[in-house]
C-alpha cells in the first residue's frame, strides 16, 4: 500500500514556491490516491494536470499500481484547513455548530484556530418594543464547529 505521508511529501515539494495550497490527501486501500489543492482565486486544470504528472512521475507504478485523482476543493464542501477559511473572509459562509445550530452569515475574520462570522438577526434593544436586525457577532474555533462552507448565492 502507498504510503499517505510519501503522497504528501511529493505534493508539499510540487507547492513549494506557488501560491496553492493542500487541503487533503486520501488513500485508500485499494491504492486510490485522492489529492486536493485550492488556491484564492481558484484553482485552474492545467496546474491539476501538472500535478498529477509531477506525483506519477515521483511513483513507480512497477512496484505498486494505483489510481490517482488530483482536483480542487469543491465549490460548496465544508472546509477543511485555515487557509480556506483565511480565503473566505468577506464572503458569506454557513457554519453548523457543535449543538446542531445553523448560522449563516459573513465571515469577518479569523485567528489562529478562531474565527467570527457576522450574523444580521434580530436583536431586543433596549427602549424599543419590537426586535430591531442588527449584525451581531458569532465566535467559533475551528474545532468546535461541524462544518463551515461558503454560501453560493444566484440571487
Amino acid at each position: 500500500m502507498i504510503d499517505k505521508s510519501t503522497v504528501k511529501n511529493i505534493v508539499e515539494e510540487w507547492l513549494a514556491g506557488k501560491e496553492y495550497f493542500l487541503v487533503d490527501i486520501k488513500v485508500d486501500s485499494n491504492d486510490k490516491i485522492t489529492v486536493e489543492i485550492d488556491h484564492a482565486d481558484g484553482v485552474y486544470i492545467n496546474d491539476c494536470v501538472e500535478l498529477s504528472k509531477f506525483i506519477e512521475s515521483q511513483l513507480d507504478r512497477e512496484q505498486e499500481d494505483y489510481e490517482l485523482e488530483v482536483g480542487s476543493a469543491g465549490i460548496g464542501q465544508p472546509f477543511k484547513v485555515e487557509q480556506q477559511y483565511v480565503n473566505h473572509i468577506g464572503k458569506p459562509v454557513e457554519v453548523l455548530d457543535a449543538d446542531g445550530k445553523k448560522v449563516r452569515g459573513v465571515l469577518k475574520s479569523v485567528e489562529g484556530r478562531d474565527f467570527v462570522v457576522s450574523v444580521n438577526e434580530k436583536v431586543k434593544v433596549e427602549g424599543k418594543k419590537r426586535p430591531v436586525m442588527m449584525d451581531q457577532d458569532h465566535q467559533y474555533s475551528m474545532d468546535n464547529v461541524k462544518y463551515t462552507k461558503y454560501l453560493i448565492s444566484f440571487k
